[in-house]
């Protein structure tokens, strides 16, 4: 319980602390933001700062500060204070420097942001990878809401045609939220979304607390804990690649200049990017004790699915009328994700082959080859539940590689503007070494790891050792070239 709560409590100085030294470095001013300077009524157009927060919150927590801690969690106790130690040095600073270069740079997508900084060649393949991530994150969003939305489906009646159904609708709300202006969907809605996910939350926080209270041994490793414990899983990488969004999350970056877009002024950058991130790194605290809480009463569940976990933890701590709005708020995690993220991707897309988006028959047409695409992946990833494991295992993946790309670019923005580079320099390098050592030692003979080259761990660390600091190398001489 003690270090439970003392990660939260570190999370929240830190956000006093880290936060206000990384918005001293970035140096925010009163030149206009493109919301004032660049408004075309459709994506960029100044909205309330505590929308602007919700919009960032709901944007970034999606499933993985629930789903991602809950089989996370199986790593040990020690994710309570590796979470807030990578969310405060590494994930709030990844999205707050790339959030504010995207304010700084009239809300350039993370491509174009790479392109500035790290050349043509990088961005080729890039733009291509960050295409092809959005459309899985979009996918595994229809996914897992529709999966959750089965538990309230009797356990007599085939859920084949409930799913397709919650399925559609999704994908229909995606699709208007992603055509029509920020404002009219997304701004309309949120915040009746952020008050169910923050009543949610905060009701599993107490429950926690109360029961933790009662039960010394529940926030603890008990011996039925430990017996399904991750033992054949090193922790770097795995930890790290499992606890995408609690720690750090490249996806991020991908949100960031929705709200880049929607920003009043410069200085709202800090509550909105590193305090947001802080904020999920709280959920994910949340998450990771519930599942502690419920693999100790229920030791079987830890060779269930995860989601069958949140649900018992849910019913266990909460009762059924609270339990129901919780697991609406991590449905609603999902959902704000997914649609953000099909927004990010026609933005991406638009960038990419230069078409405006004010007419509404530009968006359309710009939506229609995504859209297919995620039908099509949502076809796959259905036939069964191996297919879908595989997408959201690379999904994780490629989603760190995402960060540590984001990490480097930002690097060399700073070193190009004069600023300390070693904020962004550091915690890309150690993402670097984590995304290159787990492809290299990851393979199907580990359980619960997708195919990679099943290298030795020694030679693993070895050669990511030695392709990272070549990376870090590259990264430094592009700092020193003059800005594009």
């Amino acid at each position: 319980m003690f270090l439970f709560l003392f990660g939260i409590l570190a999370l929240i100085l830190g956000y006093f602390t880290y936060g206000r030294f990384i918005e001293r470095l970035l140096g925010p001013d009163n030149r206009p933001t493109p919301a004032i300077a660049d408004a075309d009524g459709v994506d960029t157009l100044p909205l309330p700062k505590w929308k602007n927060l919700l919009i960032q919150l709901l944007n970034i927590a999606g499933v993985g500060p629930v789903i991602g801690v809950i089989i996370g969690i199986k790593f040990g106790i020690k994710c309570f204070w590796i979470i807030p130690l990578g969310c405060i040095l590494g994930g709030a600073v990844h999205d707050y420097v790339s959030g504010f270069i995207s304010l700084r740079n009239g809300g350039i997508n993370l491509p174009e942001l790479t392109r500035r900084a790290l050349g043509n060649l990088y961005y080729k393949v890039y733009v291509l990878f960050v295409i092809l991530l959005l459309l899985l994150v979009v996918a595994v969003f229809v996914n897992i809401p529709s999966q959750l939305l089965m538990s309230f489906v009797p356990a007599s009646t085939s859920s084949v045609p409930y799913f397709w159904g919650a399925a559609v609708l999704i994908l229909l709300y995606y699709i208007a939220s992603t055509i029509f202006p920020v404002d009219r969907i997304i701004g309309k809605i949120y915040p009746f979304f952020g008050a169910l996910l923050l009543i949610g939350s905060l009701a599993m926080f107490l429950a926690l607390c109360w029961n933790g209270f009662l039960s010394p041994t529940l926030l603890t490793e008990t011996e039925s804990f430990k017996a399904g414990m991750f033992t054949d899983q090193p922790v770097i990488p795995c930890l790290f690649v499992t606890i995408a969004c609690g720690i750090i999350s490249g996806f991020h970056a991908t949100q960031s200049p929705i709200v880049a877009r929607t920003m009043k002024h410069e200085r709202e950058a800090r509550v909105t990017y590193y305090g947001m991130m802080i904020a999920e790194g709280v959920i994910a605290m949340i998450w990771a004790a519930a599942g502690l809480a419920i693999y100790n009463t229920f030791p079987e569940l830890m060779a269930s699915k995860p989601a069958l976990a949140l649900k018992a933890a849910t019913e266990h701590f909460l009762g059924s009328g609270i339990g129901i709005i919780t697991i609406v708020s991590v449905i609603i995690l999902a959902i704000t994700s997914g649609d953000t993220a099909l927004r990010s991707l026609r933005l991406t897309l638009a960038e990419y082959v230069h078409v405006p988006q004010q007419p509404l028959k530009n968006r359309i047409l710009i939506c229609l080859p995504p859209i297919l695409g995620v039908i099509l992946l949502l076809w796959w990833s259905n036939r069964d539940a191996t297919s879908f494991e595989w997408l959201w295992k690379y999904f994780a993946w490629g989603n760190q590689i995402l960060s540590a790309s984001t990490l480097m670019a930002c690097t060399v923005w700073l070193m190009r503007q004069g600023k300390c580079p070693w904020v962004t320099l550091l915690p890309g390098i150690f993402m670097t070494f984590v995304v290159t050592s787990f492809i290299l030692w990851s393979d199907v003979s580990h359980a619960g790891c997708p195919y990679g080259f099943n290298l030795p761990l020694t030679t693993a660390y070895t050669l990511a050792g030695i392709i990272t600091l070549l990376c870090a190398a590259w990264v430094i001489k592009c700092g020193k070239k003059p800005m594009p």
